[in-house]
C-alpha cells in the first residue's frame, strides 16, 4: 500500500478542495509512491512526534496541523520546524496535514465536539459557499438515460439528502462538421440537424474532474457541448462549525461544568452569564472568533470555540455565552476520528494514535 492510496482515502473522507484558502494542506513531506510500514495519527508533527514514528516503524505521520504552513527559504535547521522536516527526510518519514478539510466535513473536528458534549439533531454552522457546481449538456435523446447514469455514478446528482437528481428539457440541436471532423451523426461539411435533450445536473466542486471524465467516456459526439458553472447555493453539507441542541436544558453553571468536563480543560473562559438555561449549542474547533455573530444568528445559548482575545468577549452582547475551551481541547478528538477512519479502511498495516500530549498550554 503506498503513501497516495492511503491519502487518496483520506481524501474521500475530507477533500482537499474543502480546504480554506489560507491553509496548507496535503502531502507535505516524501513521496507519494512510497510503501507504507505503519501510520501514525497525531495532532500535531513535532520531534517527539517524529521520534515515535521512528521508534513504532511508521513512515507515514498522519497529523492535524501543517508542520509547513507559511513558505520556507532555508531549511537549515534552526527552529523546530526546519528540525522536524530534516529529521522526517532522514529518516523516509511523509507527513500528510489534513486541517481545515477536516474542519468543514460533517464527520470532522466539529463532529468530534458535539459527541463530546451529546448534541443531537446537529447542523452546520456556516455552510461553504463556492462548493456547488452545475454541468449543462447536449445529449441525442436516444442516449440521455446512458450519459446521466454514468454522470450519477461519478458522484454528480446529490442534493442534500437526495440523489439521482437532475433536470433536462428537449430540443433540437444543430452542428456542421468541417473536413477534419469525423461527426457520430450526420455528414461532415452538411449542416445537420438532431434531437437532443438539454440536461442540467449538480455536482461538488472537488468532483468536477470525474463527472467530465464521465460525461466524455459516455457521450457518443466527437466535440461534447457543455457548460459548468459555480453557483452561489451553499452546501448544506459542507462548512465550519456545527449547531445542535442537548438532549435536555441545563443550568449555565452546570453546563460549564459540563464543558470542562467533556474537553478535560485545565480552565474554561467564558462571557457574561445570561441568567437563562443552555440548551442550543454552536461549535467550532481551532480559532472561531470569525463565527460569533454567525453564532448568535443562529439562535444558540452559547458558543463553543478557543483563542478568544480580550474584547471579544464583548461580542456576546447579552444574546449568547461565549465559552473558550482552548485550541488543543476543541481540536483533541480528531486523532481519534482519523485513526478509526483508517483502521477500518486498512488491515495490512497498523494504524497507531501517538500517545505524545502536544499541547504547548500548561495549566496550575
Amino acid at each position: 500500500m503506498t503513501v497516495n492510496e492511503v491519502t487518496a482515502a483520506l481524501e474521500a473522507l475530507a477533500p482537499l478542495p474543502y480546504a480554506e484558502d489560507f491553509d496548507n494542506v496535503g502531502l507535505l513531506v516524501g513521496d507519494p509512491q512510497w510503501e507504507v510500514s505503519n501510520i501514525l495519527v497525531t495532532l500535531d508533527t513535532l520531534e517527539k512526534t517524529v521520534d515515535e514514528a521512528i521508534a513504532k516503524d511508521c513512515n507515514l505521520i498522519i497529523s492535524f496541523h501543517p508542520i509547513i504552513f507559511s513558505g520556507l527559504k532555508k531549511i537549515t535547521g534552526k527552529n523546530y520546524v526546519e528540525r522536524v522536516i530534516l529529521k522526517c527526510i532522514k529518516n523516509d518519514i511523509a507527513i500528510y496535514a489534513i486541517h481545515t478539510a477536516l474542519d468543514n466535513v460533517p464527520a470532522g473536528v466539529n463532529k468530534g465536539m458535539c459527541d463530546a458534549l451529546g448534541l443531537v439533531d446537529t447542523g452546520i454552522l456556516i455552510p461553504k459557499k463556492g462548493n456547488i457546481k452545475k454541468l449543462t449538456t447536449y445529449v441525442p435523446k436516444n442516449e440521455v438515460i446512458h450519459v446521466r447514469e454514468a454522470l450519477f455514478k461519478a458522484g454528480a446528482g446529490s442534493i442534500g439528502n437526495y440523489d439521482n437528481c437532475s433536470f433536462s428539457t428537449k430540443g433540437k440541436g444543430s452542428f456542421r462538421g468541417n473536413e477534419n471532423s469525423n461527426p457520430t451523426v450526420g455528414e461532415k461539411g452538411q449542416l445537420h440537424l438532431e434531437k437532443e435533450v438539454q440536461l442540467n445536473i449538480t455536482f461538488e466542486a472537488h468532483k468536477e474532474r470525474q463527472v467530465l471524465d464521465a460525461l466524455f467516456k459516455s457521450h457518443s459526439y466527437e466535440e461534447v457541448a457543455y457548460e459548468v458553472y459555480t453557483l452561489d447555493n451553499v452546501d448544506q453539507n459542507v462548512g465550519m462549525g456545527m449547531v445542535g441542541y442537548l438532549a435536555m436544558p441545563m443550568d449555565e453553571m452546570a453546563f460549564l461544568r459540563h464543558v470542562q468536563k467533556s474537553f478535560h480543560c485545565g480552565g474554561v473562559r467564558f462571557s457574561e452569564l445570561q441568567d437563562k438555561p443552555v440548551q442550543k449549542v454552536a461549535v467550532l474547533g481551532g480559532s472561531g472568533s470569525f463565527a460569533i455573530e454567525a453564532a448568535k444568528a443562529s439562535g444558540a445559548d452559547a458558543f463553543i470555540t478557543a483563542d478568544l482575545k480580550y474584547h471579544q468577549f464583548y461580542q456576546a452582547e447579552g444574546k449568547i455565552v461565549l465559552v473558550d475551551i482552548g485550541h488543543y481541547e476543541s481540536e483533541q478528538y480528531t486523532k481519534n476520528i482519523l485513526t478509526q477512519y483508517l483502521t477500518e479502511k486498512f488491515t495490512n498495516f497498523a494504524v497507531i494514535l501517538s500517545d505524545e500530549d502536544t499541547n504547548p498550554i500548561k495549566y496550575l
